[in-house]
């Protein structure tokens, strides 16, 4: 396992009624930028992530002067207090400390508060001359040998400023059922302003405009999105479980480059990659490791264990389509110490559920009996050439030797209740894992897997300009009759899933938003898939868990 090193250490002012369940016990207000002007300010919000049995890490980010703006590099060494308590009033303090914002952090600082109870709600929050941030609530993990009755996550991705508003993340904070929320990646992004989607239909221009290639840039685009009130909300609500995917970076990332990334023009790929990792590990609630990735486990009682993957920093080079390598047995999406891991962690897991976050797809997908007048656009949200093959070489399908070996493993290991969860392609998908695609489904199924749509990241319709559920369906039909693992495809929605984990069964419940430009967007259930212990294939379900 990773070696984690712990650390010592407006659009609207008010979070709206749609977040009124979270706000009734947690006090969500913005700071207004006035405070500023007179000391030191939380602007950015408060923030918990990576749930122990006996801890939680918190974050939050310090303006100590006005002009002390995110990569600025400005504003004085400050002092930050920090108290986490077992009631909202803080009369029952349980831990508290002090650290300080620096510079050299972009005045983001982390507290890795441990000698909590398990499985306790907890608030927190964070002073500073004076200045008082506003109140978080937390949770920790369930104890190790702890015997869960339920668990309950919310699951995220692909969240693109530009392209709209964040309500998936107000609907998800207002909601008080949840143990933590697992963000997939692709939290921010890197492009410059207008270039995804189209300068005309941008909802909300970011900063910087420019492309961020620099570790200012990274830090100005993670501070830009943190003053998002829906965003705020979330962080303040429940504790997030983060990992990154390419665009943390630059477009299909690799780990000697990116499809987005040119080293002419942009300087040498070693040092993006640099900057953009330590503004990460500044900004992101998530404990910064010693070999600069975010593969990680975290253990929740007896019901479930999660598998975290970094699958950009260790990855071959996407393949060329037509080259004939994606079984290339010497090429990886993984990196082999981490597929080590993975495989020793799923087998000697004696949790229930084995969750393994893996960001992009791993079930197989053909496209080839897709529309002709489908192929480009399906093309654009699945990094295919214009035409369409039937491989998406940025997921697993492009790295067939590492998938075959880890299911491989599931068979011969007798690994049951693995669920796979992914984000990254903006649809939302259920699936089967087949062990043999071609002869499914005569053959066994290894696993399953729950693929969150996006945020706010175009689909489908949004690529077409078209209303949703109308030329999609097409492709969704063929997708499905080419793919009899796949169970179910949504290639025009926004919005979030569920996930909730007995001992009898795992559940994904699938939300859609309204509208991704409107920010008072409504939530709606959509559709429910669920595995049954032992099975690892999926049925449709009626209603969702709650």
């Amino acid at each position: 396992m990773t070696d984690l090193r712990a650390e010592n250490t407006s659009r609207r002012t008010v979070v709206k009624a749609a977040a009124a369940a979270s706000a009734a016990l947690i006090p969500l207000a913005a700071v207004p930028a006035a405070a500023a002007r007179t000391g030191p300010a939380f602007l950015h919000g408060v923030a918990s992530g990576d749930p122990l049995p006996d801890g939680v890490l918190l974050w939050t980010r310090v303006t100590p002067v006005p002009e002390a703006l995110p990569g600025s590099g400005l504003g004085a060494d400050t002092e930050v207090g920090w108290e986490v308590a077992e009631d909202r009033a803080f009369e029952r303090v349980v831990a508290s400390g002090t650290t300080t914002a620096r510079p050299s952090a972009d005045h983001t600082v982390k507290a890795d508060v441990r000698g909590l109870r398990p499985a306790t709600d907890y608030f927190f929050r964070f002073s500073a001359a004076g200045a008082a941030s506003p109140v978080g609530r937390t949770r920790t993990a369930p104890a190790p040998e702890e015997a869960v009755a339920d668990l309950r996550f919310g699951v995220l991705s692909c969240a693109n400023w530009e392209a709209g508003w964040f309500s998936p993340y107000r609907h998800l904070a207002a909601r008080a059922d949840l143990d933590a929320v697992l963000h997939l990646g692709d939290y921010i992004y890197e492009y410059r302003s207008g270039e995804y989607p189209a300068e005309k239909y941008v909802v909300r221009p970011h900063s910087p405009a420019h492309e961020v290639t620099t570790l200012a840039d990274y830090r100005l685009r993670h501070g830009t999105y943190k003053t998002d009130a829906d965003l705020q909300a979330l962080h303040a609500a429940h504790p997030v479980i983060a990992m990154w995917d390419d665009h943390e970076f630059a477009n299909d990332t690799w780990s000697g480059g990116a499809e987005n990334h040119s080293p002419e023009s942009e300087g040498e790929w070693a040092d993006r990659v640099a900057a953009a990792k330590q503004a990460y590990f500044e900004w992101m609630p998530v404990r910064t490791s010693t070999e600069g990735t975010t593969y990680r486990r975290l253990r929740f009682g007896v019901l479930a264990e999660l598998h975290l993957l970094d699958l950009r920093s260790f990855r071959s080079r996407q393949s060329t389509i037509g080259s004939g390598d994606v079984d290339d047995p010497n090429r990886t999406i993984t990196g082999r110490a981490q597929l080590d891991w993975l495989k020793e962690g799923l087998a000697g897991s004696a949790a229930g559920w084995k969750l393994v976050g893996t960001s992009v797809m791993v079930s197989p997908v053909a496209f080839g009996s897709v529309p002709a007048h489908l192929l480009g656009p399906l093309g654009e949200l699945l990094g295919l050439p214009t035409g369409g093959l039937a491989v998406n070489v940025d997921q697993w399908d492009g790295y067939t030797a590492d998938r075959r070996e880890l299911l491989d493993h599931l068979r011969d290991r007798s690994v049951e209740n693995t669920v796979f969860l992914a984000g990254d392609i903006h649809m939302a998908w259920a699936n089967d894992v087949p062990q043999t695609a071609a002869t499914y489904p005569g053959s066994p199924s290894a696993a399953t897997e729950f693929v969150v749509t996006s945020v706010t990241s175009d689909n489908l319709d949004d690529i077409l300009r078209v209303p949703p559920q109308t030329v999609s369906l097409l492709a969704t039909t063929a997708v499905r009759a080419a793919n009899r693992h796949v169970r179910w495809v949504d290639m025009d929605s926004h919005g979030y899933g569920v996930l909730s984990v007995s001992a009898e069964r795992a559940q994904m419940d699938y939300y859609t938003v309204s509208a991704k430009d409107d920010p008072d967007a409504t939530a709606r259930w959509a559709r429910s898939y669920l595995t049954r212990s032992g099975t690892q294939r999926l049925e449709r379900t009626d209603r969702p868990v709650r």
